[in-house]
Formats: structure tokens, C-alpha cells, sequence
């Protein structure tokens, strides 16, 4: 996987998974939506598993995260084809391949992210 052809199937593949993702917690979330516009309860005293307060937390920070993660993984695809694809954004110099076959929308090399906190 040492070219951009191996690293953009990699990351369209992880599109694909991410997209997924955002689709699913979206259906969910629209459901809870609609529970929660339909019910009057005060859910937070409910003694019966997970309240609808609780769910609406954990599904909304998954969404977040699908979606955060779709929109790096879009900007490492918009740098492949500017290409500034494997260009730290930092100092300019070469990500090595093995940093981007792990975290492939990566746009830091490893000193200028360890430098950086991410």
C-alpha cells in the first residue's frame, strides 16, 4: 500500500464505513426525535432501561464523530487529487507512508504532531 492508489481505496473504503455510519445514527436520531416530540414523561426518572436524555446524548456523539470523521477522510481525498496529499501542513515535509497507511487523512508528520497535541 506504498502508492496513492492503495491509500485512496483505503480511504474511500473508509468513506464507505464512515458514511454508513452517519446514515445510521441520522435514522436513529430522527426516530428518538420523534419519540421524544410524543411523550410528555419526565423519562430521567424512568426505572426501565436507558432514558431517551441518555440515548439522544450517546447517538448525537456518534453522529459527531461518523461525521467528523467523513470530512477528514473527504479532505485527505480533495488533497490526493490537489496534490498535496502526504505533505505535512506544518513544515511542509513528507508524511511517511507507514503514518499514513494507520491514520491515512492524516496532515501532520509525526514530530510536527507530536509538536502540535494530535
Amino acid at each position: 500500500m506504498d502508492d496513492d492508489g492503495g491509500l485512496r481505496a483505503l480511504l474511500t473504503a473508509m468513506r464507505a464505513q464512515a458514511r454508513k455510519r452517519v446514515e445510521a445514527t441520522s435514522g436513529v436520531l430522527a426516530e428518538l426525535t420523534r419519540d421524544r416530540a410524543g411523550s410528555n414523561d419526565d423519562d430521567e426518572h424512568d426505572p426501565e432501561g436507558v432514558t431517551l436524555s441518555s440515548e439522544w446524548s450517546r447517538l448525537t456523539g456518534l453522529a459527531e464523530a461518523a461525521a467528523s470523521e467523513l470530512q477528514q477522510i473527504d479532505d485527505a481525498l480533495a488533497r490526493m487529487d490537489a496534490g498535496t496529499y502526504g505533505v505535512c501542513a506544518n513544515c511542509g515535509k513528507p508524511i511517511p507512508t507507514a503514518r499514513l497507511e494507520v491514520r491515512p487523512f492524516a496532515v501532520h508528520c509525526v514530530g510536527c504532531a507530536e509538536r502540535l497535541g494530535g
